[in-house]
């Protein structure tokens, strides 16, 4: 290839590397500016997937009562132990629109900013929490929104380093594209998520018959320590 092709080669990934540590090295400045102005959060904000989640998002809203809570990716019966704990439904945000841990955070985004929030409690399982944080780091990092992280005690093993890396690199697609690059998951876990929405499912059929899209809410009492 001739020299003037390489130098423009060499050009374009000049910018591209300076456009992405100028952008990816602004979200550390967001997040401490946050920080400052919002210590304390503002809200409380669960990723679905687990039954202990839910009920430790239970337990922390009962801790916390004015502050909203609000739910995603979750389906099914999560409704039900917000009422047996009377919480008020008015304080609870439903959102089903999320297939995985990084639509999680994406399409949360736009409703937490509507609301003027902009620091958060995250509620999900332990093994699940290092994943999450790196997520939350870009796509809320990037909006200028932080996490206090509220990990769910669980039997299972953290997730792997690549796993996590995997989203990351996810997140970093989204901030530039917009685009998820959902097709880069793994498989589907049908051990643990799927017979979790099996049975939220079902939970749901007999709550609501008549319900198109399915919602949140499984049956639980686990406390935050």
């Amino acid at each position: 290839m001739s020299r003037p092709y390489w130098r423009v080669l060499r050009f374009l990934v000049l910018i591209v590397v300076t456009i992405l540590f100028t952008v990816l090295g602004s979200i550390p400045v967001q997040i401490a500016i946050t920080k400052i102005q919002v210590p304390e959060p503002q809200a409380i904000f669960m990723l679905g997937g687990d039954f202990s989640r839910d009920r430790a998002t239970a337990e922390l809203g009962k801790k916390h009562p004015n502050l909203s809570i609000w739910l995603s990716g979750v389906y099914g019966g999560t409704r039900k132990i917000f009422v047996e704990t009377n919480i008020d439904p008015s304080r609870i945000h439903y959102d089903d629109r999320a297939t995985d841990t990084v639509t999680n955070f994406t399409t949360m985004i736009k409703p937490l900013q509507q609301n003027q929030i902009r620091h958060v409690y995250l509620v999900t399982s332990d093994y699940h929490m290092r994943r999450s944080l790196m997520i939350a780091t870009i796509v809320f990092g990037s909006r200028g929104m932080i996490v206090t992280p509220v990990p769910v005690p669980s039997q299972r093993e953290e997730e792997t380093l690549l796993r996590a890396i995997r989203d990351l690199g996810r997140s970093i697609v989204w901030l530039f594209t917009g685009r998820t690059g959902a097709s880069l998951k793994g498989r589907f876990n049908t051990a643990t998520t799927g017979s979790y929405f099996l049975a939220q499912i079902k939970a749901d059929s007999v709550m609501n018959p008549s319900s198109s899209r399915w919602r949140t809410i499984d049956d639980f009492t686990a406390k935050i320590e």
